[in-house]
């Protein structure tokens, strides 16, 4: 040790490390001041002193190498490797250092980067909550972006909460016309407060420059507006106003607050923006009033899927129509609304005249207001669900994003099209650019997680549903189809049951499900009892059907015969309702076909297969098709023609797209294939995708005919 500390001293290297650590230190404290002067990023300051860091060893070594030959000077060959190996090293440690600012649940759920569409490469465990604060902290927010926070509800009754959101939603399309301005969309922006103290982490999560915010006061026939733009990087003010309007009155002021917000940012107005800005909702008051309240409830069946309140929003525009007939954004709504209650399963409405007033509102709407963005989506919507013609679909689409660019209802729509023709991949790249233009969106981070499904990439598609919970813990979709992605990438239904969340008629019935796949069916039959018996939670098969089928499953013959016999002639009349859907209809006859299976009645079982598979094949619709095969393999497997249901499986398996709704684990697990487990095909189709077994497997519970699950609250 003494001779150690001799040989330090000859070399001088703790008078060399003192000096190095003070010329440093002084260095970093006149970087530092440069740095604030200039507004030097944080990254080339952190750049700096890990290049000092460096440099210290490295003056070390020379230090002990000089003193061993006897001389502590340094060449200006050695000083200009030191110089070259402080760059490379500082901008090497300066590069990894900065790392963690893209966290993997940006790029799992694939937000784009500026700088183009491709998503970031994947990593796995951070928290999918940090994705769109993180990303969109990275990118170059322009000056010229808006969000509209929640208008606070003043006013003395809550139940006028409709008329605040209504006068925030009114101000943000206007604005989302003007072309020069980013502006975030609502779903972004409701799960923010009023008037929070942190605006400039706000307006980085958003990707946006300035902040609206706003309050409505609503007393009888007086209303007090007030609004104020703030700048989110410095908190000034940058414009604000109080409207003081009565009912008769106060439509019009989100054209004049969008007007002005325009000229606070020097946006510059084509003469169609101006005018659209001067264009009103509609000129009967009363008319108005039910339009907002309309919009409430759209936008609540829209976000969490709810046919109840669908059908209350289209009971609202009808009414606020039968006042104004030349009110063309209601019939537009009206038009959308209606379309998207017969993608809900028309909640016991009839489908039909539900298409066929969605055809006619749209076209009226158009030819009321040919350049209004929503008559186009209108358009588009009837295109896609009424008739699925989907070239006409996305040329509705694209020419309501010819008007309002970077609308995300337009993306997401488009991608919706692009997902049902089977071009998964293009569908999710349409589905990130929508979530950029609207970070905090989660129905469309959800949207994100079901292409990535659709690929069969299950990681990708976990983060993005958690993201979408952490923006919405109460997005029913993504509730349900975060456990349904576990059970898909591994088997292990367990936890996929843990991580069913929320106790709505969806989650519950997943839970059944789930317990059916582990043959615990009492249970399942114990808790399909508790959940409401309406048409919202029964979409596709009647509770009745699943009941039945359940008792037959745990080979209760007896209580599942009644139950099978009560509800096939209310599935057959139910045929006639549903003869404007191919889709609807083709659900019915397989739900008829488990029916006659339970009744022991399979020629007529195989026949409503076959009408069933008919009309699936004849819709262009890839999706529903990729999703169907697996569901009629299952009653061929029930009806005991492994014959049939081996090979339809076998292509199922192989076919783009059946990861979104089946994957080779559920061979092992599904009770629909224990009466053709045993069978030499099955076992060869267990042999080919032998990797795939899950690492716990349900006990097979024999039946007296079938077991297939079809008919269960999954399907």
């Amino acid at each position: 040790m003494t001779d150690l500390w001799q040989g330090l001293k000859q070399r001088k290297l703790v008078q060399w490390a003192v000096a190095y650590v003070a010329f440093a230190f002084a260095l970093i404290q006149g970087v530092d001041v440069v740095a604030q002067q200039f507004g030097w990023p944080e990254g080339v300051r952190r750049g700096i002193t890990l290049a000092l860091v460096l440099g210290f060893f490295v003056v070390l070594v020379l230090a002990w190498y000089h003193g061993e030959r006897g001389a502590q000077r340094v060449t200006g060959t050695e000083l200009l490797i030191i110089t070259l190996l402080l760059a490379v090293g500082g901008g090497v440690l300066w590069r990894y250092a900065r790392a963690p600012v893209v966290s993997a649940a940006d790029s799992s759920t694939g937000v784009v980067a500026a700088s183009g569409m491709a998503p970031v490469s994947q990593a796995v465990g951070t928290t999918p909550a940090s994705m769109a604060a993180s990303t969109a902290a990275t990118q170059s927010i322009p000056a010229k972006s808006i969000a509209v926070l929640p208008f606070e509800n003043l006013s003395s009754d809550k139940d006028n909460a409709y008329f605040s959101d209504g006068m925030q939603d009114l101000i943000l399309t206007k604005l989302a016309d003007i072309g020069q301005l980013k502006v975030i969309s609502r779903t972004s922006t409701m799960k923010y407060a009023s008037h929070p103290e942190d605006l400039k982490t706000i307006a980085q999560q958003l990707g946006v420059a300035t902040i609206l915010e706003g309050s409505v006061q609503k007393a009888g026939n007086q209303v007090l507006i007030n609004v104020q733009l703030i700048d989110a990087k410095t908190d000034a003010h940058l414009w604000a106003q109080s409207y003081t309007r009565t009912l008769d009155n106060v439509f019009g002021v989100e054209g004049e607050v969008a007007g002005q917000i325009a000229s606070a940012l020097k946006a510059k107005l084509s003469p169609a923006e101006t005018q659209s800005l001067a264009t009103t909702l509609s000129h009967d008051p009363a008319a108005n009033d039910l339009f907002l309240r309309g919009e409430y409830f759209f936008n609540r069946g829209s976000m969490n899927f709810d046919a109840a309140s669908m059908k209350q929003a289209i009971a609202l525009y009808r009414q606020a129509i039968a006042k104004a007939p030349d009110f063309a954004l209601a019939r537009a709504k009206l038009s959308h609304a209606e379309s998207d209650l017969v993608y809900l399963g028309g909640g016991g409405e009839d489908t039909q005249q539900l298409n066929t007033d969605a055809r006619a509102q749209a076209e009226q709407a158009l030819a009321l207001a040919p350049e209004l963005v929503e008559a186009h989506l209108a358009i588009g919507y009837y295109a896609l669900i009424g008739r699925s013609d989907y070239p006409a679909a996305l040329t509705a689409f694209d020419t309501a994003l010819k008007l309002r660019p970077n609308d995300a209802n337009a993306l997401a729509s488009r991608a919706n099209v692009l997902a049902f023709q089977g071009h998964f991949a293009e569908a999710l790249t349409a589905e990130q650019q929508a979530l950029a233009s609207d970070p905090r969106n989660s129905d469309l981070a959800r949207v994100v997680g079901e292409s990535y499904q659709d690929l069969g990439r299950y990681t990708e598609a976990e983060a993005a549903y958690q993201h979408a919970l952490a923006l919405d813990p109460n997005n029913t979709e993504a509730q349900y189809r975060y456990p349904q992605a576990i059970l898909l990438a591994s088997g292990d239904v367990a936890a996929a049951l843990t991580a069913v969340q929320g106790n709505g008629a969806p989650s519950q019935s997943q839970r059944v499900y789930l317990l059916t796949l582990q043959r615990k069916y009492p249970e399942a039959l114990a808790l399909l009892a508790g959940i409401p018996d309406t048409p919202d939670n029964f979409r596709g098969n009647p509770k009745t059907l699943q009941q039945a089928n359940l008792y037959r499953l745990s080979g209760d013959a007896a209580h599942a015969k009644p139950l099978f016999e009560q509800v096939l002639p209310l599935l057959r009349a139910r045929l006639k309702s549903a003869a404007a859907s191919d889709m609807t209809q083709a659900g019915i006859w397989r739900a008829i076909a488990s029916a006659e299976l339970g009744l022991g009645h399979t020629a007529a079982a195989l026949t409503a297969i076959t009408q069933s598979q008919a009309l699936v094949d004849r819709s262009p619709n890839i999706y529903y098709k990729v999703e169907a095969m697996p569901a009629y393999a299952r009653l061929y497997a029930e009806a005991g023609r492994p014959d049939l249901a081996v090979p339809l499986l076998d292509k199922a398996l192989a076919t783009p797209g059946i990861s979104d709704s089946y994957s080779p684990v559920m061979l092992w697990i599904d009770p629909a294939w224990d009466p053709i487990r045993h069978d030499p095909r099955f076992q060869a189709l267990l042999n080919q995708y032998a990797k795939y077994k899950p690492a716990v497997i349900p006990v097979a519970v024999p039946v007296s005919s079938s077991s297939a699950a079809e008919g269960t609250a999954h399907d």
